[in-house]
């Protein structure tokens, strides 16, 4: 009867083991799974800052292209009006000399 006694502690510690895996398994499955989801949300937002700060400085810089641009353009403008006026008053000169 001790080595009966004896086969079915053993038995029903492997049983046991058996189930205590199986439960392990689920909780760290579990875990895992609330784990890789909480990085991919986080991973997701970040992308998204990302792109918005990558978009920002893409803005930025074209709004610094422009101004650029129109400041040259309001260069040319100004030496224009002063090669009119240069014209302007030549003209007067010529036209108070006659």
């Amino acid at each position: 009867m001790a080595v009966s006694h004896h086969t079915d502690d053993a038995v029903l510690e492997q049983k046991i083991a058996a189930i205590v895996q199986q439960i392990l398994q689920r909780e760290a499955d579990g875990l895992f799974a609330e784990k890789i989801a909480a990085f991919v949300r986080e991973n997701e937002r970040r992308s998204k800052e990302l792109s918005l700060m990558e978009r920002m400085v893409r803005v930025e810089e074209e709004l610094k292209s422009l101004r650029e641009i129109e400041a040259a353009r309001f260069d040319a403008a100004e030496k224009r009006f002063e090669a009119i006026d240069k014209r302007f008053e030549s003209l007067q000169r010529e036209m108070g000399a006659r």
